[in-house]
């Protein structure tokens, strides 16, 4: 499992375009996000979903790929002016930054696209099968689109400089961040031929470690600083949104926190192989620094 990180990046590049002269800055847009670091908390968890369920990280693989891609690309439009216009992400400059917003915007569009390439590529469907990479396709497509990350988007954006009740936040980051947690994990198990006992306690996983792992970034911006965080620091303040800490308060946080880490732990009973990887992840999505 330890070499999973490069497994990964390996396997990003691989699907990422051959060099191309004529379109060399979209690549190089698409590549400068891709490889940009971070935890690649999602491939991972798609990784040992499968592997609990009795899959393969051959076989899942490509499934995650794909949702990495998702999410770079969303990180790409987030950090746009036109929505968060951050100028740093992971202690680097933002894409845009470097490429300009119009590659930028387009680095992010070939990414999203490229996602549902790699799960209905070649090597995807001779290694799940053509209904398990259509399924995978569906979810990815769901979870990513407008009753999921993308509405948690617009919820986001309309809910800056209102106060917001907390049900409301809650669904915001259940669709914004929890969406694509979910469909890692299920991706996982859609790989693996899981059955739907599986299914329902790896959502129910995601579903907790995904509003844990919001929650701690909300704190993380008010606790951290910013050569930790790789990422400028306080901004939920300085754009006047509601957060959990903003409503809650950190001591009532940290209380949450540690809640659902141990709804998340205690859900992974209904599999029968080794969690042990499970909980950790979990335990340490709670405690991350960054």
């Amino acid at each position: 499992m330890t070499d999973r990180p490069e497994k990964i990046e390996n396997a990003l590049l691989s699907y990422l375009p051959a060099d191309d002269e004529s379109i060399r800055t979209v690549i190089e847009s698409m590549k400068y996000s891709l490889t940009a670091g971070g935890k690649r908390v999602r491939p991972v968890l798609v990784l040992e979903f499968a592997r609990l369920c009795g899959g393969t990280e051959e076989a899942a693989m490509p499934f995650a790929c794909a949702i990495e891609m998702i999410h770079t690309y969303s990180l790409i439009h987030d950090d746009l002016p036109c929505m968060d216009d951050d100028d740093m992400r992971r202690g680097k400059p933002t894409n845009h930054k470097i490429f300009g917003e119009a590659a930028a915007v387009l680095g992010g569009d070939a990414l999203l696209t490229l996602a549902f390439e790699t799960v209905l590529s070649e090597k995807a469907v001779r290694l799940n099968g053509f209904e398990k990479c259509a399924l995978a396709g569906r979810l990815l497509a769901s979870c990513a689109g407008a009753e999921g990350m993308i509405g948690g988007q617009i919820i986001d954006l309309e809910s800056e400089g209102k106060s917001v009740a907390i049900d409301r936040l809650r669904l915001m980051d259940r669709l914004k961040t929890g969406a694509l947690i979910k469909a890692a994990c299920l991706l996982g198990c859609i790989s693996a031929g899981a059955s739907d006992e599986q299914k329902k306690a790896a959502a129910e996983y995601a579903e907790c470690i995904g509003l844990a792992f919001q929650i701690v970034d909300d704190m993380l911006d008010v606790t951290s600083d910013e050569a930790t965080l790789g990422k400028p620091i306080g901004s939920d303040a300085e754009n006047d949104k509601s957060t959990y800490v903003s409503l809650l308060g950190l001591e009532k946080c940290r209380s949450l926190v540690a809640e659902l880490t141990d709804e998340a732990v205690s859900s992974l009973s209904a599999f029968g192989g080794d969690t042990s990887f499970l909980s950790d992840f979990a335990g340490k999505l709670r405690d991350r620094r960054s």
